[in-house]
């Protein structure tokens, strides 16, 4: 579609960013004016940020340039550091992973255009492509990255709970149980696995969006480290298995289906194939360690997005049910903690039928 450039995007600074695309495209020895053509596509299934596709025709060999542009999302600041997100993406970039960065603009940035597919909710599930991905991890969790190389996450979930208090309402603080959550996230950090856990270099969001395969190559890209840091792997494996429940492309996005969360034997081989990449064959005993250590760690992970969710209701205007994410994603930590922690002293609910309900219930009476 052809339109005017200061009409490209919701930007709150469009002349901004007609700047850096005019820069950007001098770099590649074309010329962008206000009578050009640009077409835009936005892409969908972002939860944090808006994102576009923008391409115009080259100058001189009839080629089209392709790149997209990423506007940050309204109150995301919150939950990351914006600079630190950007040292990280030039980082990431140095390594030859993910795109270049391309300019940045007030409310956002510009990166290089990937001509690979993402991946859908489906995907993450085929068994072919899901080794792809586990090899891939693998590498993400090598690489050397500024920062000292210890797990953020315990700090980063107090934060969050404080942040939660700070914005939600007396009714939403009794029913997400905030004034215990504290309490919880100690006892998880005392009790999920940490001496022999492996430290490594996390993304922490890897759902299917976030992936990229070029099916000429097969090679896997990931992309968007906004929530990146140095955590235990287990955790960064646990939040992929969790991300196998959603569809964020689907009529209900925010609804996550655990009927899809992967079973023992998918756990298994993709575990297998995560140590196996690391050029040498894991024993099954290793295999079996990291599966379990992943397993619990999915505990810390639903009170990562439960937070993220709640916060989000708040601070996001994108058309998302954030809060009953947060509620699906609370209620599955609080039914599966005892059967996963194993201990005698943590209540579970549980119905006649002898199954974990998932009512509102389970939410209010576990805190």
């Amino acid at each position: 579609m052809a339109i005017k450039t200061t009409e490209l995007l919701p930007s709150s600074s469009p002349e901004e960013l007609k700047k850096v695309l005019q820069s950007v495209a001098s770099d590649w020895g074309d010329v962008i004016d206000d009578s050009d053509a640009l077409q835009v596509i936005p892409l969908k299934g972002a939860m944090t940020n808006e994102v576009y596709q923008i391409a115009w025709p080259a100058k001189n060999n009839g080629l089209v340039r392709n790149v997209l542009v990423r506007i940050y999302g309204e109150g995301v600041e919150v939950f990351f550091n914006r600079d630190d997100e950007i040292r990280t993406f030039e980082c990431m970039s140095s390594q030859g992973q993910g795109p270049r960065l391309l300019g940045r603009f007030g409310d956002g940035r510009v990166e290089e255009f990937i001509h690979a597919r993402t991946l859908s909710a489906a995907d993450i599930r085929d068994p072919k492509i899901s080794e792809l991905v586990a090899a891939k991890m693998r590498e993400f969790h090598d690489l050397k990255m500024p920062g000292p190389r210890k797990a953020l996450l315990w700090d980063r979930l107090r934060r969050w709970v404080s942040v939660a208090k700070s914005f939600c309402s007396a009714k939403d603080a009794k029913e997400f149980c905030l004034y215990t959550l504290k309490d919880e996230i100690s006892m998880l950090e005392k009790e999920l696995p940490n001496d022999h856990q492996e430290i490594g270099f996390c993304h922490n969001d890897l759902q299917y969006g976030n992936i990229m395969i070029d099916e000429e190559t097969s090679s896997i890209t990931i992309i968007d480290y906004e929530y990146a840091s140095y955590n235990p792997v287990a955790y960064d494996l646990a939040n992929h298995f969790c991300e196998m429940a959603a569809n964020y492309h689907s009529d209900t996005p925010h609804i996550l289906d655990y009927s899809l969360y992967p079973g023992l034997e998918d756990r298994q081989r993709f575990i297998k194939t995560y140590l196996s990449s690391a050029e040498k064959q894991p024993s099954e005993t290793e295999v079996n360690q990291l599966v379990d250590d992943a397993e619990k760690y999915t505990l810390a992970n639903h009170i990562f997005w439960g937070l993220w969710g709640l916060i989000s209701a708040y601070v996001n205007k994108i058309d998302f049910n954030y809060k009953e994410y947060a509620r699906q994603r609370f209620q599955q930590y609080w039914m599966k903690k005892q059967e996963l922690l194993s201990s005698s002293t943590i209540r579970q609910k549980i119905n006649v039928n002898g199954h974990v309900s998932i009512s509102q219930k389970i939410l209010s009476d576990s805190c």
